[in-house]
């Protein structure tokens, strides 16, 4: 509860403005999908809401969420990127500023950066950690 007890919804927007927060429904909203390892989660109909704190943005999602096997993605949905020929997936790697990190803190070249953070499940701090003490023995 706020102090001072409920508070009207003009000082509820007053107090978000001081506090650089922000919300907007998005409202042609058609689907959204998020992609697992091996599902897809649709989310169709959904409504969403973003709300931007302090220049971040959180994507808050509402609707019935069904469940399919990632890239099975019903034929002839009537959009036109249905029916268009998918990109190739980006290749598999750690994120540019992990690769970083790891460089900076072990002072190791990018490619043992690459390999490390491979090696560590993509953890940039377990990767750190490997190539220190590899350097230690």
């Amino acid at each position: 509860m706020m102090p001072g007890g409920r508070m009207n919804e003009r000082n509820m927007r007053i107090m978000m403005k001081r506090m650089g927060m922000t919300t907007e429904t998005l409202s042609d909203v058609e689907e959204v999908v998020i992609r697992r390892a091996n599902e897809e989660m649709v989310i169709e109909g959904a409504e969403v809401t973003v709300v931007t704190v302090q220049g971040v943005k959180t994507f808050q999602i509402v609707g019935d969420v069904k469940s399919r096997p990632k890239g099975s993605a019903p034929a002839g949905g009537g959009s036109a990127s249905s029916t268009a020929p998918s990109p190739p997936p980006a290749p598999a790697g750690p994120p540019e500023e992990d690769v970083e990190l790891v460089m900076e803190q072990a002072q190791v070249d990018h490619t043992t950066a690459v390999r490390a953070l491979k090696d560590a499940g993509g953890e940039p701090a377990e990767a750190i950690l490997r190539l220190l003490s590899q350097r230690r023995t």
